[in-house]
């Protein structure tokens, strides 16, 4: 008899190749009959899902059909899979029914939808692609392919966007090396906002700088403040003539030839001694400040945090993003 037959020998009676025959077609007809019904349950709604892959799973199970038969079961498991939200699964039944069959326009169609629904366009966009070689008049597909091209040129311009803040974001930390500066923590960011030192064609570096006046509780900001300049050319600008008076300033206080200016600026005296209360952040942690408020402002910085520990500061930690200044009277 066939069934008491090793694994893997061969019939040498004519009995035992009449059951073996007889077994090749009960599990052709079983897996025929699974995977119709797997279609129907399909078509009973998504209470019948889960029983409709279950279906086409023991139908494939049976290793009973043609490769091109084999090929629709896991073509229809995929599109079960995609109704349920199953993308990955959808995109490797896909993936096995190309494989038994190229042809499968409808594999092709499915592994593109699952890969969009997941966001991977350049592998939605290859799978719809194919299926349009081997169809090219498939309304679908062709819907599917302007819908991912579009996609994907806006992903295109957001990842150019990225890349160009993270690279004005790195030559900035670069200047800040070059310089012997090591930043701090933001302070004052409900005055300042998101603002930034910026770095100009020059390589010249504007800091926002943040002028305030403790007695009144009242502040100036600037914007664009020069490295090159001297905080004497702003004051003179800002208490000059021309200038309109201070609106709080009612007993013309604060003028130019009576105002003194303090500058709050941390240093670190040696290697272990740090006078202010301001912490100098790796560069990781940097480029995060310098990040926020770009396009670049949701990407994560990977390279290694250094110990700061480590390095001596020559010039101090400045309070990113603004210098913060202090202008009492007398």
């Amino acid at each position: 008899m066939a069934l008491l037959m090793e694994k893997g020998s061969k019939p040498t009676t004519d009995s035992e190749v009449s059951d073996l025959e007889g077994i090749a077609a009960l599990k052709q007809s079983t897996a025929v009959e699974l995977k119709e019904q797997g279609n129907q349950y399909v078509k009973m709604g998504k209470k019948h899902y889960s029983e409709a892959i279950n279906c086409y799973t023991r139908a494939i199970n049976q290793q009973a059909l043609t490769d091109s038969e084999t090929s629709l079961l896991y073509s229809n498991r995929s599109h079960v899979n995609l109704l349920l939200g199953n993308y990955r699964r959808a995109i490797t039944d896909a993936e096995e029914a190309i494989k038994l069959c190229p042809s499968n326009v409808k594999a092709f169609y499915r592994a593109a939808k699952a890969s969009l629904s997941l966001n991977l366009l350049s592998e939605a966009k290859y799978f719809a692609e194919k299926g349009l070689e081997l169809d090219s008049s498939n309304v679908e597909l062709e819907k599917l392919v302007r819908q991912i091209s579009a996609l994907k040129m806006e992903q295109d311009k957001q990842q150019a966007e990225i890349n160009k803040a993270l690279a004005v974001a790195k030559d900035l930390v670069s200047a800040f090396g070059d310089r012997g500066l090591k930043m701090g923590k933001a302070m004052y960011r409900e005055l300042t906002g998101l603002k930034k030192p910026v770095l100009d064609k020059n390589k010249i570096m504007h800091w926002p700088v943040l002028f305030l006046y403790a007695e009144v509780m009242y502040s100036n900001f600037i914007e664009d403040f020069c490295e090159m300049d001297t905080f004497s050319m702003h004051l003179d600008m800002m208490y000059s003539e021309s200038s309109p008076p201070l609106p709080w300033d009612t007993e013309n206080n604060y003028t130019r030839e009576e105002i003194e200016l303090y500058y709050e600026f941390l240093t670190f005296m040696s290697l272990t001694h740090q006078v202010g209360s301001g912490v100098c952040l790796p560069e990781t942690k940097v480029l995060q400040y310098l990040l926020e408020g770009t396009a670049g402002a949701n990407i994560e910085c990977e390279k290694e945090e250094k110990d700061t520990s480590e390095h001596g500061f020559s010039r101090g930690c400045i309070l990113l993003p603004s210098l913060l200044f202090t202008c009492p009277l007398f």
